[in-house]
């Protein structure tokens, strides 16, 4: 398979089970067979083995599959309303958040929202934020008072591939970094 074909089919891959809840049921899994036969509407010869390659070399870690690959999930990255069983944690004393500066204006108004996702995404390390906020545009990296917030009651979770996941980041525990 080509690389932009199977680019196209992970891209395909991520909206089936981040945003359509016709494959997804209410913890976020769909049949691995039901998965195969939407991506094979676009590919007729994606296979099992193509589905475990992307799900394999996702730099990101973006899924997961049940202990028999029977069925397969998005860590996160939801617009629809999904319980993925993540388990409540206390956070590391900072977070990250990485973004674009035009948007800094907005942040410092409202805070992080989720926008279209259930959370907002933060990550663990200051080079990992830096590189989601290059994907638009001039990056920032913005630091996040984790403890602060744990300590006001803020909720976090952490996704299966690490991402630290909270619904709100108020702009008074935000400190841009570079």
């Amino acid at each position: 398979m080509q690389p932009n074909q199977m680019t196209r089919l992970s891209r395909r891959l991520s909206y089936l089970l981040r945003h359509s809840t016709q494959y997804i049921d209410h913890h976020g899994w769909a049949k691995v067979e039901d998965v195969l036969a939407a991506l094979g509407e676009r590919c007729p010869s994606f296979s099992q083995e193509d589905l475990e390659e992307i799900v394999r070399t996702d730099s990101k870690g973006r899924y997961s599959f049940d202990a028999d690959h029977r069925r397969i999930r998005a860590n996160q990255g939801h617009s629809v309303p999904v319980d993925v069983e993540l388990e409540e944690l206390t956070p590391p004393e900072v977070l990250y958040h990485g973004t674009a500066t035009r948007f800094l204006d907005r942040i410092f108004r409202e805070g992080l929202l989720p926008m279209t996702r259930l959370y907002c995404h933060l990550s663990a390390d200051f080079d990992t934020a830096h590189a989601v906020g290059a994907r638009r545009g001039k990056p920032v990296v913005l630091r996040v008072d984790a403890a602060a917030m744990a300590r006001e009651g803020y909720v976090f979770y952490r996704s299966e591939n690490g991402v630290w996941l909270t619904k709100t980041v108020p702009p008074c525990f935000l400190t841009p970094l570079a």
